[in-house]
């Protein structure tokens, strides 16, 4: 069980007004959405920000009646994509689906963004959340992580991981395990989570952290071996892997949480039917069915819920990214 399940973003699931009710404001006349409505995502398809507003995407095109159509926009961390979003019409019709990387994670990493990360965007609420399995490809001389950190020590610098981009939550965790465990690897950056599944199975890379919606199927076909799991508790899905806290690093852990935002300025409204009806489906039974498989924790919170949640995210990494002093490759 999540920290989220735990009690820290607990939402009840609200029911959602009537989808063909107007809406009203200075910039919305008619109602709202009477088209299209674009769901960015900053990383390239495939991955698990993808799978998430896609799945999202299909629901949300069902309750409203109109198209709800992602849009993936890859580069810098997702800070491209993010750009796009913050320069949006703030109307309802541009949204955004973004992981922690890029919207606590990124931020602290680059020293000039386009926009400001603190008042650019409108929160709808957190989504999901989705923790990393440690993976190297099956014929790996490392089959435990013992094994792969003693490697590590005696060869620093030379193993290798993967990772979706710099600032990104499949980088600082490894970052994170390294300082813990005192070893160096050497990163290798891709434009997608899926991107770098394929580097370690052609044996380019080492190991990666792969998010539970993209590593399980692999897993299952032994495609990739898992030496970890970066959860707080070990996966229902996978329970023969041991957490890294479990291995000798208490207090590990990270994830990748996927939060729903629109451009600062979005009618209230607009916001309010999308914060109750992304709860609603996020919260729904056949969404946990379909995310349990996944090893996906749906959480559906409140915008109210995602200051305190965001602020500690930022906390936590920004500081690890000054402490090992990660710029952008």
């Amino acid at each position: 069980m999540t920290l989220y399940r735990r009690g820290l973003l607990r939402a009840a699931p609200a029911l959602a007004g009537a989808a063909s009710l107007p809406l009203t404001s200075a910039r919305a006349q008619a109602p709202w959405p009477n088209h299209t409505v674009a769901v960015m995502v900053p990383f390239s398809p495939g991955g698990s920000t993808d799978f998430i507003a896609r799945m999202l995407a299909q629901e949300l095109s069902a309750a409203f009646g109109q198209q709800f159509v992602v849009d993936n926009r890859a580069g810098g961390s997702g800070t491209v994509g993010m750009a796009y979003l913050a320069r949006a019409r703030p109307d309802g019709y541009t949204l955004g689906v973004v992981p922690n990387g890029t919207f606590a994670m990124a931020p602290a990493m680059y020293e000039r963004l386009s926009y400001d990360n603190d008042t650019a965007f409108a929160p709808i609420g957190l989504l999901a959340s989705n923790a990393m399995f440690l993976c190297v490809e099956p014929n790996s001389p490392y089959k435990t992580l013992a094994a792969l950190i003693d490697a590590s020590r005696a060869q620093p610098g030379r193993l290798s991981f993967a990772s979706a981009g710099s600032g990104v939550a499949n980088h600082l965790g490894p970052e994170l395990l390294q300082e813990m465990a005192g070893v160096q690897w050497l990163h290798v950056p891709y434009r997608s989570g899926a991107a770098g599944v394929q580097a370690v199975i052609a044996k380019e890379t080492t190991l990666s952290f792969v998010d539970s919606v993209t590593a399980i199927p692999y897993l299952r076909d032994r495609t990739l071996l898992a030496l970890g799991y970066s959860g707080a508790d070990r996966s229902p899905q996978a329970p023969d892997v041991p957490t890294i806290a479990e291995l000798g690093y208490p207090g590990y852990r990270a994830s990748t949480d996927f939060g729903f935002f629109a451009p600062a300025g979005t009618p209230q409204p607009v916001l309010q039917r999308l914060s109750e009806e992304s709860r609603r489906i996020m919260l729904s039974a056949a969404t946990k069915a379909r995310l349990e498989p996944l090893a996906i924790d749906p959480v559906g919170g409140t915008p109210e819920q995602f200051a305190p949640y965001a602020a500690g995210e930022r906390s936590k990494w920004g500081e690890l990214i000054r402490r090992r002093n990660i710029k952008p490759e």
